[in-house]
């Protein structure tokens, strides 16, 4: 099965190769998959990386040493997204095969393998708590499914078209998705049942992400936007401009907002003042997945060039001027 150009989210993630130290700001580049990397997740403690790729293959990396501490293969196409749990033991990956897999991130042991959807599977989170996980799909629907037992909780029907992104709030009772028909909706994990819409976005709405508190949503979109709602009042509360190209990935750090476009760049934006602090150094092609580590002290990024860039210790990056 092909994968849509347009499939590029991610999630987030850092890794450090095993190589000298880089200075405050430096870039290493390490190239790690042999296709697309289109998703990254970064484990709570921050001890372990997964990076997602067309090459069918999810890598675990120890992010002390930059070695592969294993390597899951099962999906029989492109893996599309990965996040890790809350107490980061299981690890969830939605592919183009149409499934849902959760792991064990420890020994790498399949856990379920779920015919989710009746279409590729592109977003993937966990509730707070790990009870639950979300899927969205290309099928049109977006699913919650119990970890434990691997069964369906509630299935949601009210996107015209394909659905890329899912995110659970956290306080677990609500779910915000997202896709191809241009609107955000936030919808009850337990029935399905619609709760509200957010309108605005003028392309189609590839990724979507809560801050700690959940007092704001973020998303990115084909329109080069990225947009902060509401998600109570459904009420937009700023508008981040500054790419030229889709905007695939958004990723929180504190109160940044980091972002991964199709023109080849990640950015950081001060969210609260509204404005780029700097651009990440350029990726070859386009940047599909940015991280955040859980310290906020380093970036990751990774795309259609196969490598992933870390940036340490971001706070003293500048823009390279590309």
């Amino acid at each position: 099965m092909k994968t849509p150009l347009f499939l590029a989210p991610l999630v987030l993630v850092f890794l450090l190769a095993p190589a000298p130290a880089a200075e405050p700001g430096a870039a290493l580049v390490i190239p790690v998959h042999r296709n697309d990397i289109f998703s990254l997740a970064f484990a709570p403690d921050g001890k372990l990386l997964a990076s997602a790729s067309k090459d069918r293959t999810i890598v675990l990396w120890d992010v002390t040493t930059g070695k592969e501490v294993l390597t899951l293969k099962g999906h029989e196409s492109d893996v599309l997204r990965v996040a890790f749990s809350a107490d980061g033991k299981r690890l969830a990956s939605a592919g183009a095969d149409g499934t849902l897999r959760t792991w064990d991130s420890a020994s790498g042991e399949s856990i379920h393998k779920i015919k989710a959807h009746g279409n590729w599977v592109a977003g993937v989170c966990f509730s707070a708590d790990g009870q639950w996980v979300a899927t969205a799909s290309a099928d049109k629907t977006a699913c919650v499914w119990d970890v434990r037992t691997g069964e369906r909780r509630s299935t949601y029907r009210g996107h015209k078209d394909a659905v890329y992104t899912v995110a659970f709030h956290p306080d677990g009772r609500t779910v915000a998705s997202g896709g191809k028909d241009k609107v955000i909706r936030i919808w009850d994990p337990a029935s399905g049942e619609e709760i509200r819409s957010l309108t605005g976005h003028e392309g189609e709405v590839y990724t979507l992400a809560y801050d700690a508190t959940g007092e704001r949503l973020a998303s990115c979109s084909s329109d080069s936007s990225i947009r902060l709602w509401d998600p109570t009042s459904a009420q937009q509360i700023r508008k981040l401009t500054g790419h030229k190209g889709h905007v695939y990935t958004i990723a929180w750090g504190g109160d940044e907002l980091c972002s991964a476009s199709a023109d080849h760049t990640a950015k950081v934006w001060k969210v609260g003042e509204g404005r780029e602090l700097r651009t990440l150094p350029a990726h070859k092609n386009e940047v599909y997945a940015v991280a955040s580590s859980p310290d906020g002290s380093h970036l990751a990024t990774a795309g259609k060039d196969r490598a992933i860039h870390v940036v340490d210790n971001p706070s003293t990056a500048v823009s390279d001027g590309n």
